[in-house]
Formats: C-alpha cells, structure tokens, sequence
C-alpha cells in the first residue's frame, strides 16, 4: 500500500515541474492587486431635532475623519476635513442631508491587506437662523475626559453591499443628542500591480 502510494506521489512531480513555467508566466503578466476609494453620506434620524424643527432651512455642516491606509506601495495617515457649506433640510428623514460624495481615492494600486482604518471623531455645523438656530459639536468619548454633551459614536459597522460603483463595507459614526449619522462606504477596486 505505502509503495503505490510513494510511485502516485513520483509521478506528480514531473506533471508539477512542467506546470511551473505556466505559474511564473502569469504571475509577471501582474497580480491582481487592489486600491481603495471612500464615499460618505450624512443623514438624520426620523427623531432628530433638525428635522422636527427646521425642515427647508439652510445649514452648514463639517466633519474630521482620521485615516490610515498603509501598504509596501503606498502610505497615508491623516486627517480628512470634509465640509458641506450649503445643506437644506430634507423634508423628511429618507433624504441624506449631503448625498454621496467622494471622500478620498487612492492613486496606487497594491497588495491586498485588508481595508483601510477610518474614523470620524469630530462633527460640528448649524442649522437656522436667529432663536430657533442649532448648533452641533460632536466629538468622541476620550479616557480620562468627561463624556461630551453630544456624543460621537465612530465604527458601526453596517451590512455591505453594492451600488454602481461596485462592492463596498460601510460603517457609520453616530452622534447621541443631535441624531445625526456619517456613513462612510469603502470601495476595493481590483486593480494590477
């Protein structure tokens, strides 16, 4: 038994041998890499105040977004400050207050290594004019601090799925008083090296 075993295993090795010349012609062809690009949407809840109270008013809305995304090809680590001067009020809470915008892109394909760190820690804006105005600061729970009046909850991660653009993985940043969310949609884009 372990003898016909042994000549199975003997003649597989010319068959593998011959094959190696095939492996080395596709992999200088290129290897399928990938890059990343992010998308963000900003909405309201059905509950937050700026919906029940300034429905078709003006506002203006800015947000820090801390990312890293390092491979052997490329290598960024920064902040991203985003800001949507000109929003009006949905009238109600299925319209995003800023529809999808592109956030970043990479330029640079490279080997796959997981997805890009982001994370929004800080939303600021107004909405209204005069006595009924509102004012949003959002910022995250830090140690050794007091928790923030109007929470920011980064990392939720949501179900992905895909649009026009592709397939991506979303996750959403949350603020507790003021009701209001960033969901940040992530794009692999198969690409070669």
């Amino acid at each position: 038994m372990r003898f016909r075993a042994f000549w199975r295993l003997l003649a597989l090795v010319p068959s593998a041998v011959g094959l190696a010349p095939f492996g080395q012609a596709l992999a200088a062809a290129g290897e399928l890499g990938v890059r990343h690009r992010i998308d963000v949407i900003v909405s309201a809840e059905p509950d937050a105040p700026i919906l029940s109270r300034l429905r078709g008013e003006k506002g203006e809305l800015s947000f820090t977004v801390r990312l890293s995304a390092n491979s052997k090809e490329s290598r960024f680590f920064g902040m991203l400050r985003p800001s949507f001067p000109e929003i009006v009020v949905p009238d109600g809470s299925g319209k995003p207050l800023v529809q999808q915008t592109k956030l970043w892109e990479e330029d640079v394909c490279h080997q796959r290594r997981g997805l890009p760190k982001v994370t929004v820690t800080r939303l600021e804006g107004r909405f209204g004019e005069g006595e009924g105005r509102i004012e949003i600061s959002a910022i995250n729970r830090h140690i050794g601090l007091l928790v923030p009046p109007d929470e920011l909850t980064p990392g939720i991660k949501l179900e992905p799925g895909s649009d026009s653009l592709g397939l991506f993985y979303a996750f959403r940043a949350q603020t507790r008083n003021s009701r209001l969310n960033v969901d940040l949609k992530i794009y692999p884009i198969d690409c070669f090296l």
